[in-house]
């Protein structure tokens, strides 16, 4: 049966380009400083930012007018193109390094995060295939099975990369979409206690992971080392108050507190414009990820319904663990902001994401 599209979900629409909006004005603020210091052009930053949300927001409007069911038959492609790409960044003279961890492609320019196109492919192919025999889920050797080798396969090229919250933020995904999908209650309690000692297996196998869980617990302990992201975020909120300090104010975004306008830059939103802020921000995800789930409920078939709680649950988990990290109620992760913090690879696959998502409301009941 062929189903009429109708006007998409306005609100998840709204909610992406307030969140959008919030972004390019505190990208603009918070990376002012590291930029005029770096490049001698306080714009640098914003101005790069700028482009990548244009072209994202461009590439969501398209997305948006496609029909997902044409994306079915090539998620197995989509999957092990970005499997390859992922692999490619160990490549000498490919692979680009930042601060220890080997994630990027590099483009002379410009720099290429594989993992960004992962959470998208892995999520499209997920919903795929378990949109075509749910029951097989039930047995846990031939149909969870190899849903547990991809989670495995993910999670460990994730790891080789240093990036165990992106890793997080997959599983998670994959996880919620395969209980959803039919898989039984409890094989799903032992993946969820398997999954969390391998996150703490992978902390204590990684000195630096320990320092950050160590520095978690008691960022006191070593304020200068393992506690100083922690602390250093949480003195730029505590002195943000109710309403901030004002726009452009931040005394923390003058190289106190690490990675400012990247996995941090909610601090620097505390800071500039307080409680207020901050609580709109998380309103703003609550309310996509509410629209969200409501058009993942009223999708007309699995493939659908599957695709937009992924899609929901990427964004909404990234959003929590980075604001966690950041309020010092998580151990500290490099993972950034969706639609806040900068970065061109996370800025447009997110958007792309999103897309998505509002063409899966186009045709939900």
């Amino acid at each position: 049966m062929r189903l009429k599209p109708r006007a998409p979900d306005f609100t998840i629409f709204l909610a992406v380009i307030l969140l959008l909006t919030f972004g390019m004005i505190m990208v603009l603020s918070a990376s002012s400083v590291r930029a005029a210091y770096a490049t001698n052009n306080p714009f640098y930053f914003f101005q790069r930012q700028v482009l990548w949300a244009l072209a994202g927001v461009v590439v969501m409007f398209v997305v948006a007018r496609i029909d997902y069911r044409r994306l079915a038959p090539f998620s197995k492609h989509f999957l092990i193109f970005s499997i390859l790409l992922s692999l490619a960044v160990f490549i000498p003279g490919v692979g680009k390094k930042v601060l220890g961890a080997t994630r990027w492609i590099n483009l002379g320019p410009a720099s290429f995060q594989p993992s960004e196109l992962l959470k998208l492919s892995v999520i499209i192919f997920l919903a795929h295939r378990l949109s075509q025999n749910p029951h097989k889920l039930e047995d846990l050797r031939r149909g969870l099975g190899p849903y547990l080798l991809l989670i495995g396969l993910i999670a460990g090229l994730l790891l080789l990369q240093r990036d165990l919250g992106t890793a997080i933020a997959i599983c998670g995904a994959m996880y919620l979409m395969l209980y959803v999908g039919g898989a039984k209650p409890q094989h799903m309690i032992g993946l969820g206690v398997a999954g969390i000692l391998g996150i703490l297996a992978a902390a204590v196998l990684e000195p630096y992971r320990m320092r950050r869980l160590t520095g978690f617990i008691d960022p006191w302990s070593d304020p200068l080392d393992s506690g100083f992201h922690t602390l250093q975020s949480l003195f730029a909120l505590g002195s943000g108050g109710l309403f901030g300090a004002g726009m452009g104010q931040s005394k923390q975004k003058y190289f106190y507190l690490p990675e400012q306008h990247t996995d941090f830059i909610f601090a620097i939103l505390g800071e500039e414009l307080g409680w207020v802020g901050a609580v709109c921000v998380l309103l703003l995800f609550f309310l996509l990820i509410w629209r969200g789930i409501r058009t993942a409920v009223s999708c007309p078939d699995a493939f659908g319904s599957l695709l937009a709680l992924g899609l929901t649950v990427q964004v909404g988990l990234q959003a929590i663990i980075n604001m966690g990290v950041v309020s010092g109620l998580l151990p500290v992760t490099g993972i950034t902001l969706p639609f806040i913090s900068y970065g061109g690879s996370s800025l447009v696959f997110t958007l792309i994401g999103i897309g998505l998502l509002i063409n899966l409301s186009r045709f939900s009941r």
